[in-house]
């Protein structure tokens, strides 16, 4: 079964091209050295979670035609943090992580209920200034981007969307609204409460995919979350969390879990931990169809 998926997936997935351009678009203009280009932080573990995402939506009976425009869409979910410092923007959200901050716009606004909607970013940095002055930190236009790259997500991919679709439409790309909807729903789960359900469940395809592709992303896990070993253990049961707060669905859930048991993301494990599997790695992801 997992065989099938994948062999659609060659034939229902864009090209190699295609996929290599859009990654392009990831590179941004430093801005405080006009000279230089900053390359797109972790491309590959943007395709890697985008074939995930294209085997658990063929899995699920998704059309060739909106497979493409979705694959698209999974290459491009991180674009809101094209120019993101890696050193800077470590440093910010590790400084969060160790006091307990928010750094997602629905948790923040869950401990901040007075906080205008859109308006986490300045919230944040309103708040915490002098703090993250005294850690060492310039809040100049410069670090307030890293922080809008998570607690103003919405407003960042936005604004490099109307960068690229020019190029886009270059490029062959049919840009559709729902592909949007479906690149904020880990952030912004309630913008898509009235949606379509085969909408729905391809954003939560993407968040399932996503996070199980960063929770096994060594380079991710160091500059991300301080983290210094990568647990597949922790990532399903971090899925499973999701799952009992609405954002996952059961079916999507079993749909990963089927695919992965049947052994059809292996090598991109192992591709994103830098590490091969060990027995007991297999061991586990086989005993997760029962």
């Amino acid at each position: 079964m997992a065989r099938s998926a994948l062999s659609r997936f060659r034939s229902s997935g864009i090209s190699r091209l295609l996929a290599n351009a859009l990654m392009d678009l990831y590179d941004y203009p430093h801005p405080l050295h006009r000279d230089r280009i900053i390359r797109g932080y972790d491309r590959p573990h943007a395709v890697r979670t985008a074939k995930m995402c294209v085997v658990v939506a063929i899995r699920l009976g998704h059309s060739d035609d909106r497979i493409r425009l979705y694959h698209v869409a999974c290459l491009l979910h991180d674009l809101g943090r094209a120019g993101l410092d890696r050193r800077l923007f470590a440093t910010i959200w590790s400084w969060a992580k160790q006091r307990g901050i928010p750094t997602r716009p629905r948790e923040w606004r869950a401990l901040h209920p007075t906080t205008r909607y859109g308006r986490e970013t300045e919230a944040f940095v309103s708040l915490y200034r002098t703090d993250l002055m005294a850690a060492g930190v310039i809040v100049d236009r410069w670090a307030i981007e890293q922080v809008e790259m998570r607690l103003g997500y919405a407003r960042r991919l936005a604004r490099r969307l109307r960068v690229v679709k020019p190029t886009l439409t270059k490029l062959g790309v049919s840009w559709q609204p729902w592909m949007q909807q479906v690149m904020l729903y880990y952030y912004y789960p309630e913008r898509l409460a009235r949606a379509q359900s085969w909408v729905k469940q391809l954003a939560e395809i993407l968040v399932a995919c996503e996070q199980f592709e960063a929770y096994s992303n060594q380079r991710r896990g160091r500059d991300y979350y301080a983290r210094s070993k990568e647990s597949l253990v922790e990532a399903f049961a971090y899925l499973g969390k999701l799952e009992q707060e609405g954002i996952l669905s059961r079916e999507v859930l079993s749909a990963v879990r089927g695919l992965t048991a049947e052994g059809a993301f292996d090598s991109i494990l192992e591709t994103a931990r830098g590490a091969p599997l060990t027995r007991h790695d297999r061991r586990y992801l086989r005993s997760l169809s029962i």
